[in-house]
């Protein structure tokens, strides 16, 4: 049916649904909210009278999310609170439920937000170990920063897109074993599994912002595929690290799923040994149980097989400690900006968040059903992440898909 009635009494609403931009066919792109299969058009709802103030609804009416993100926690739940009420209304206006609600197979989902700046973190203890041991050996697996900072760098935010989008595969200098390097086609292309977090409100230049308020400043989290070409970044990483290994392409997924909705997720984050200096301590360590999986198809597969399945709560630096720390110089963050995780691996080979750390570097290729094997994706490959909390009560929240296929150099 076009139209969800919910019942007075139900905790289901906005809260629990992600947000994004979605362009009707022949229209503008406008802010929506999922339901199911079906997309709210929240600049219709604002059209109609029905949000009180005036920003709120200018906001709304915008052609992305970044005025409302500026807006802060208060009127993001005001909005939750006006679209419960229209969804609660058993006898409303069928004129505006008719122009608000579209069919998410009539619309096409785009960025939510214009991302100013991307800054990608290197968060996971797992899969910065396991890369370690790759390239240094166990005795030097983390460098002598990593246990007292989160790792970051600045990546590059003009070539952030929405999902679906196929990547080309890159050029870069590459180095043999013996001999000088060449240049070409990337022979090692990968995915990072990672979790991204949208800025809401930002802080003014020159004022940090604390781990413990940090969280207030964060509209929700999406996921992120952060392509790397392993083979130009091996060579090219030192001494400033990723450069045309990742700049190609990132993917993101085109929904937002608000902090609010993972409430009932939270969960305790892990231990940190040695404690982190007092700037990075939370009153409250905590982090959000959020199950993330990769899903793999080849040319010759009829369908994808799942690669790996980690979860969001395995990251050693948690969400906050990576804004304190991005601010504690006094950078200044502003709505829709990007800060994604890192590669997200858990404990065990089967939740390992990349081709990389899957296949070893390449000596223990993985098995596909069809009988094929893969150390790096090949042209025609079809990578697509996934993720879902689920709620006490047993409530599943999706975060959609973030999908890619891989096209041969040019």
């Amino acid at each position: 049916p076009m139209w969800l009635a919910l019942p007075a009494g139900t905790g289901f609403p906005l809260q629990n649904l992600p947000w994004g931009v979605a362009q009707p066919l022949g229209g503008r792109p406008r802010p929506v909210v999922r339901l199911g299969d079906h997309a709210l058009d929240l600049a219709v709802l604002a059209d109609a009278g029905r949000f009180e103030e005036d920003g709120v609804r200018a906001a709304l009416q915008a052609e992305t999310l970044n005025a409302f993100m500026a807006l802060g926690r208060p009127a993001w739940r005001a909005v939750r609170e006006a679209v419960t009420a229209f969804l609660r209304e058993a006898d409303g206006d069928s004129g505006l439920r008719e122009r608000a609600v579209h069919r998410l197979a009539d619309v096409e989902m785009g960025l939510p937000a214009v991302i100013g700046d991307y800054t990608d973190f290197y968060s996971s203890r797992e899969h910065a170990t396991n890369v370690g041991v790759m390239f240094r050996g166990v005795d030097n697996a983390l460098q002598p920063n990593w246990l007292h900072l989160p790792v970051g760098y600045h990546g590059r935010a003009s070539s952030v897109v929405a999902s679906p989008r196929s990547v080309i595969r890159p050029h870069g200098q590459l180095k043999p074993s013996e001999g000088p390097p060449t240049f070409g086609p990337s022979r090692e292309l990968d995915f990072e599994l990672e979790m991204g977090a949208f800025i809401g409100t930002g802080n003014a230049l020159g004022v940090p912002v604390s781990a413990d308020d940090a969280e207030a400043h964060v509209f929700g989290l999406a996921l992120v595929n952060d392509w790397s070409a392993r083979d130009i970044q091996r060579w090219e990483y030192v001494p400033l690290g990723p450069f045309l290994a990742k700049n190609f392409l990132t993917t993101v997924s085109p929904w937002i799923v608000p902090l609010d909705a993972l409430e009932p997720c939270r969960v305790d984050a892990p231990a940190q040994e040695p404690a982190p200096l007092d700037y990075l301590r939370e009153a409250r360590r905590t982090t959000f149980a959020v199950t993330l999986e990769a899903h793999l198809q080849t040319a010759a597969m009829p369908e994808p097989a799942r690669i790996t399945r980690t979860d969001f709560r395995h990251l050693y630096w948690t969400l906050a400690q990576q804004i304190a720390h991005h601010t504690a110089s006094g950078c200044n963050l502003r709505a829709g900006d990007l800060i994604a995780s890192g590669t997200i691996s858990g404990p065990t080979p089967d939740a390992f968040g990349s081709l990389l750390e899957l296949a070893w570097k390449g000596t223990k290729p993985i098995a596909l059903p069809s009988g094929e094997t893969r150390a790096f994706l090949e042209d025609g490959d079809t990578l697509t992440l996934s993720g879902y909390a689920t709620h006490p009560d047993g409530t599943r929240i999706g975060f959609g898909e973030v999908t890619g296929t891989v096209l041969p150099a040019r």
